[in-house]
């Protein structure tokens, strides 16, 4: 089947089961604090990278000042750790008062008039995976109104310490009692990966009716071989997870970790690439204040955002698996574009792939491609022979468009 009429048949998913709070029309994006400073709380020792408000005052003032905000980068999101071991008297929940002597509504007033969002975290069981104060069935009530009187805009509930029974009665609560408040909160869920992640234990009917984005797979670690077991999962089982998607209703296959310390640069650009093909929310976990400058550039790619915030919200998939270690993905996009990417496993050398456009199907005519990392183009006919030179463990990627003249009908 050629790719043109997987463009339509693949749309005909998008309009179904979005969750009805109007938001995350397209992949979220923003900074998220768990993959970089995890749950250090040491703010007498290392006061700068310790989970406390001047952490995500930080990475604010950065949003809002290096030209993230502009890109759609706007999401500041506390992850675990963020509050008192105790509730206050009134049973709810209260930030450390040390880390955050402001409280939580300040820093939403901080992140609101920079532009930005306040994301939080909470955990369905009795505690927090990091054993803070967690919301039980008979807190999420009081726990999602807290969360809407502080102005929070979304909420990532993870399942530590909690049961099958408890999740299936507990996340469909939550999601009632968030929209409940009147306050328009974006709902992440940890449920898939605690239930196993695919069919049937996991209903994604339900999660999309439920859930603005979902993590179906377990956290990324500072590394390229957790980079490449995410990757694999989710091609693996692409046919269950694309239909699932849609504006709305995303699968995460958790944060980018480019900046940190386990990427090259080349692998770098092949996890912004996959995560663009894949719809991903892009949720930044690094140190904005010493990012990197190729880092820094990789990140803020505008045509690598472009395609991840495509309105279609069709989510890509791997379409070519090669004995010699190329894989190669595509991605539907709004106006007849599309995008591929030649991904390359070896760790030898550049691998010279030959194809054509024809082989990867696509229709005849002629097309204009884009080099999204080198912002190159070229012109290309769907018959002409094609050599795409791939850096080991990196990628080409490649937005391709049909020019006006001969636009598709």
């Amino acid at each position: 089947m050629h790719l043109v009429v997987l463009v339509f048949a693949s749309a005909l998913f998008v309009v179904t089961f979005a969750l009805d709070n109007g938001l995350m029309r397209t992949p979220p994006m923003g900074w998220l604090a768990w993959e970089r400073f995890r749950c250090n709380t040491d703010c007498d020792n290392d006061p700068n990278n310790c989970i406390s408000e001047n952490l995500f005052t930080d990475m604010a003032d950065r949003l809002s000042e290096d030209g993230w905000r502009e890109l759609g980068y706007v999401y500041v999101n506390i992850d675990d750790c963020w509050s008192s071991m105790e509730r206050d008297e009134k049973g709810q929940l209260q930030p450390d008062p040390k880390r955050f002597p402001g409280g939580i509504p300040k820093l939403a007033r901080y992140m609101h008039d920079r532009g930005l969002k306040l994301g939080i975290y909470g955990d369905m069981g009795a505690h927090t995976c990091e054993g803070y104060p967690g919301t039980t069935l008979d807190k999420i009530e009081i726990d999602a109104q807290t969360f809407a009187d502080w102005e929070v805009d979304m909420l990532k509930f993870d399942g530590c310490h909690s049961n099958a029974t408890e999740q299936e009665q507990g996340y469909p609560l939550m999601s009632k009692a968030l929209n409940a408040t009147g306050r328009p909160i974006g709902y992440s869920c940890s449920w898939p990966v605690y239930q196993d992640s695919l069919p049937p234990k996991v209903n994604y009917t339900q999660l999309g009716e439920i859930c603005n984005l979902w993590r179906n797979y377990y956290d990324i670690k500072d590394s390229w071989n957790s980079v490449l077991e995410i990757i694999d999962w989710f091609f693996e089982n692409q046919d269950v997870l694309i239909p699932v998607a849609g504006p709305g209703r995303w699968n995460d296959p958790d944060m980018l970790i480019i900046g940190d310390f386990g990427l090259s640069m080349e692998q770098s650009r092949t996890q912004m690439a996959l995560w663009a093909i894949m719809a991903a929310p892009l949720f930044m976990s690094d140190d904005l204040r010493t990012i990197s400058s190729w880092a820094h550039s990789i990140l803020q790619n505008k045509m690598a955002i472009s395609i991840n915030q495509d309105p279609m919200g069709i989510q890509g998939r791997r379409i070519v698996k090669e004995k010699s270690g190329i894989e190669v993905f595509w991605r539907p996009l709004s106006n007849n574009a599309s995008a591929l990417v030649f991904f390359s496993r070896r760790n030898d050398m550049p691998y010279r792939y030959k194809t054509s456009l024809s082989k990867l199907s696509y229709i005849t005519g002629s097309y204009k491609i884009l080099n999204v990392f080198t912002d190159k183009t070229m012109m290309l006919k769907d018959s002409a022979d094609i050599v795409v030179s791939v850096n080991p463990t990196g990628v080409v990627m490649w937005y391709v468009s049909v020019p006006t003249k001969l636009k598709l009908r």
